[in-house]
């Protein structure tokens, strides 16, 4: 496996390239809990690095719990990292806090000069669930306040149109303004699948304005984790993934009992998004994966392995290398 650590479990991972080196940002626990699922009150953001993808060095840990009072005060969960107009990188991540109770996601971010330290740009989150939209917390039918895994990106610059111009004003080029991909639950249709794509924006990073979902929910998920949008071999693609378990009825009898990464195909301004459509990876059952493009330019996924024989596992895997489809999303590219 890529990245595997003797001492502490790995899951979910998103990366950065700074021009020469590969940069993974990564949750991990140590293994002394015992109880995998205890990981996910008890991670660190991780950060390794990399020349081809596969070879790592670990480097300093990049994110980890605030004191309280904060919005981070209980775990720094899944994000992503982008590079502003200015050279500064900015980690969009998740928090829960010990003030709440854990049990309701809020995001928050930190920036680094260099990818090697960061700085917390505040101890308050800078985007939180809106109710207009947004399922707020009701353990009776869920089990938290979904508002996690931000995807933070800018539209290609030939994207002018539909759900990219959303909450900005007419006069403003799309290519201006950073959209926020979440992790969210509509607060309207069947407990079982209100999995929706959660949407902000913003002009600076820093003030973010929450939209409607771009997705309608009673569309086969009651969650849709960790989203990534990108361009594959010309082929605008969603990638995002579920446990089996929040799976509606329906897709769970068809598909079985397996955690597994997803991808659907959509319109370059992620307009009229169907997840009835989309079609989970099959070639290689990673979780929480993620595109990223290699060394030769070419589209690989890196995930981690989760359950083999009923054991958590928690590594990172090696490259697997893809394509896509306009009507299967992602598919193996053979090498």
């Amino acid at each position: 496996m890529a990245l595997r650590l003797e001492d502490k479990w790995i899951w979910d991972s998103w990366y950065a390239f700074d021009g020469q080196n590969y940069h993974a940002f990564y949750l991990h626990a140590s293994r002394a809990l015992g109880d995998p699922v205890r990981r996910h009150r008890n991670p660190i953001v991780g950060h390794a690095i990399s020349a081809d993808l596969t070879n790592w060095t670990v480097v300093r840990d990049a994110i980890a719990v605030s004191d309280s009072p904060a919005f981070d005060s209980w775990t720094t969960w899944t994000g992503s990292v982008v590079q502003d107009d200015n050279g500064v990188w900015w980690m969009f991540y998740t928090g829960t806090s010990r003030e709440d109770g854990g049990d309701i996601q809020t995001v928050g971010a930190a920036t680094s000069k260099d990818l090697m330290v960061w700085k917390k740009v505040s101890s308050q989150p800078l985007v939180t669930a809106d109710p207009r939209w947004y399922e707020l917390l009701d353990k009776a039918n869920w089990h938290d306040q979904a508002w996690r895994d931000p995807w933070v990106f800018k539209f290609p610059a030939n994207v002018t149109t539909g759900a990219a111009t959303v909450g900005v004003g007419s006069d403003q080029k799309t290519t201006d303004v950073w959209h926020m991909l979440v992790t969210a639950r509509a607060n309207k249709g069947p407990f079982a699948s209100r999995g929706v794509l959660g949407h902000a924006t913003s002009s600076n990073l820093l003030d973010w304005t929450v939209q409607p979902p771009l997705s309608e929910p009673d569309q086969g998920f009651g969650q849709l984790e960790v989203f990534q949008f990108e361009v594959v071999d010309e082929v605008p693609i969603l990638l995002f993934c579920c446990g089996w378990r929040e799976l509606s009825t329906d897709r769970a009898a068809s598909f079985g009992k397996r955690d597994a990464s997803y991808s659907v195909a959509v319109s370059a301004d992620l307009a009229e998004i169907d997840f009835n459509k989309a079609k989970a990876f099959e070639h290689n059952l990673v979780y929480a994966a993620r595109l990223i493009q290699g060394p030769d330019q070419k589209w690989n996924l890196i995930g981690f392995v989760n359950e083999v024989n009923g054991e958590f596992v928690g590594e990172l895997s090696d490259p697997i290398p893809v394509t896509a489809s306009a009507s299967q999303g992602l598919i193996p590219r053979f090498v």
